[in-house]
């Protein structure tokens, strides 16, 4: 039977790695103990009690049932600008932020105002499996910028304009990253934004997890005090984490410009609009729960340091880079590779974790381990699940 032709542009797409992983961890028979799933980013606690029932009062009102502004509520768009502001230390006003279903789509949606099929952006390697899925179901190339665990997964200015094409459009930055964990210094992220400016590309910027830095390095760049921001930045956030309602999917965008044109149209194409009753509900949470989310910093913090300190009874383990919600472990010398590595794990060991390669190329001695979502006690298990 002949059947109609399918993009081939998906066809090139990657397959979603966390259903791969979880389908070996299915065949765990639980010998090692209860399953220890480190495969997904999401945060190990539930959201705060007032915020469910703010989420399901607006769920059930009317106006949440209507159509509302392409770019997002005012409200919400006002509170976020604001709190940004006080966050960087500079004035960023609620008409330069756009509301977006999920900080992925905002970035499918920064990267289809910056390149066109047939040209590139550049993501540091090992990159978000998302970012490169997108690109590639857009027909936007990707030029890989490797990045060295000797240099802590930071990506180096000077590597990255020597790789640039006449193709590329857009250098992506992701810090803290994901999947290392890797904090990139200002003076880098500086650096990048100037090399942008100077070769007229996009520097977009994701700070999905932002609210997670240690107190040390807030803010983590300058950029947007510089009054000419929005010629060369797109900035992303995600919601999803920092007030742990990622089934809501609510990201946004930090844009001006000649962005800001181009992006309504997108909005309005993708979109239509955000989800209404989250926006309602993280409207009160941006300030109502500013110090909640400060005792959450804190726990990841010590899940953080959890994790490192049973790194040092790993045989033959090395811990290459952690923060935020990840630490990225190579692989043992001999050990089969990270495929066959972590697919063994989560079946026999009980532990799920994915594999460098789902990360981009040169990651075929690494495996992510996301933390985040358990308790310190699952954390102490890992050295013996890894033996």
């Amino acid at each position: 039977m002949s059947y109609p032709r399918i993009s081939p542009l998906l066809r090139a797409t990657g397959a979603p790695p966390i259903p791969t992983a979880r389908a070996w961890a299915a065949a765990y028979d639980g010998r090692a103990g209860a399953e220890i799933d480190l495969t997904q980013a999401v945060p190990g606690y539930p959201p705060h009690p007032e915020m469910l029932e703010r989420l399901a009062a607006a769920a059930g009102g009317r106006a949440a049932a209507g159509y509302g502004a392409i770019e997002g509520d005012e409200g919400l768009r006002e509170a976020l600008a604001a709190d940004m502001s006080g966050f960087y230390g500079a004035k960023i006003g609620a008409s330069e932020v756009s509301i977006t279903a999920g900080c992925n789509l905002a970035f499918a949606m920064a990267a289809t105002v910056a390149a066109a099929p047939g040209e590139a952006v550049m993501l540091p390697a090992p990159w978000y499996f998302n970012h490169h899925m997108a690109l590639t179901m857009h027909g936007i190339d990707t030029v890989a910028l490797p990045c060295r665990a000797e240099d802590g997964f930071v990506p180096d200015p000077d590597v990255a304009e020597a790789l640039l094409t006449p193709a590329v459009r857009a250098i992506v930055l992701v810090s803290p990253n994901n999947p290392t964990g890797a904090i990139y210094p200002p003076a880098t992220i500086a650096r990048f934004a100037a090399l942008c400016r100077r070769r007229g590309l996009w520097l977009i910027l994701d700070e999905t997890y932002r609210d997670f830095l240690p107190a040390q390095n807030c803010p983590p760049h300058t950029l947007f005090r510089d009054p000419e921001w929005a010629d060369v930045l797109v900035h992303l956030y995600s919601f999803s984490k920092s007030y742990c309602i990622p089934g809501h999917r609510v990201g946004a965008i930090a844009a001006g410009g000649a962005v800001r044109a181009e992006l309504m149209k997108v909005l309005d194409t993708m979109q239509i609009c955000p989800s209404r009753a989250p926006q309602t509900a993280l409207t009160w949470a941006i300030d109502g729960l500013r110090d909640w989310r400060s005792g959450n910093r804190a726990i990841m913090a010590g899940r953080a340091k959890a994790f490192l300190a049973a790194s040092a009874w790993f045989k033959g383990w090395k811990l290459d880079a952690l923060g935020a919600y990840f630490a990225y472990l190579r692989l043992p010398e001999g050990a089969p590779e990270a495929v066959a590595t972590a697919e063994r794990l989560a079946s026999t060991r009980g532990l799920a974790a994915l594999p460098g390669p789902f990360f981009g190329p040169g990651q075929e001695r690494h495996l992510r381990l996301a933390f985040a979502n358990v308790d310190i006690g699952a954390i102490a298990e890992v050295p013996q699940r890894l033996d």
